[in-house]
């Protein structure tokens, strides 16, 4: 099957390279692996590094942090670790009069408790806040508020 023009017919088409211009003889950006170089497994070798010494081993430091859980306070002692001293303690409660004594005052007033009976709830803790302390360093470590 010969061209009857005369015309040599090309055996192959061209390259891509060939086709868009590009310089064939600029070396290619990443290693390509010759005949002694086998592939890894991924079937790429990784570069090699060019005039840079292998990277130094440096001693890995290592910081154990322990994060303890926050603690929930109520109208009891509680045992836990002081943020502030960092000892094993169990808190210390102290009694301050809050919103839920006021209002208990206001409301016996209001039912005619007036001839002193109405500052009975100052005297019970059970509506009073809860202040906790740490009874080894003194410091504040929460309240519980009844309302």
């Amino acid at each position: 099957m010969a061209a009857p023009s005369g015309n040599p017919v090309p055996s192959a088409p061209p390259s891509y390279e060939e086709a868009m211009g590009f310089n064939v003889n600029y070396p290619h950006p990443y290693p390509v692996p010759g005949p002694a170089q086998k592939p890894d497994e991924k079937g790429m070798n990784p570069p090699p590094h060019m005039g840079q010494p292998p990277p130094a081993t440096n001693p890995i430091t290592v910081q154990t942090v322990y994060v303890q859980q926050p603690v929930r306070l109520y109208d009891r002692p509680v045992q836990m670790c002081c943020p502030s001293c960092n000892q094993m303690i169990v808190t210390r409660l102290s009694y301050d009069s809050g919103a839920l004594t006021w209002l208990s005052c206001g409301g016996l007033c209001l039912l005619g408790c007036i001839a002193g009976c109405c500052l009975i709830p100052f005297c019970i803790d059970a509506l009073k806040d809860v202040d906790h302390t740490c009874p080894k360093c003194n410091a504040l470590i929460g309240s519980y508020k009844r309302l």
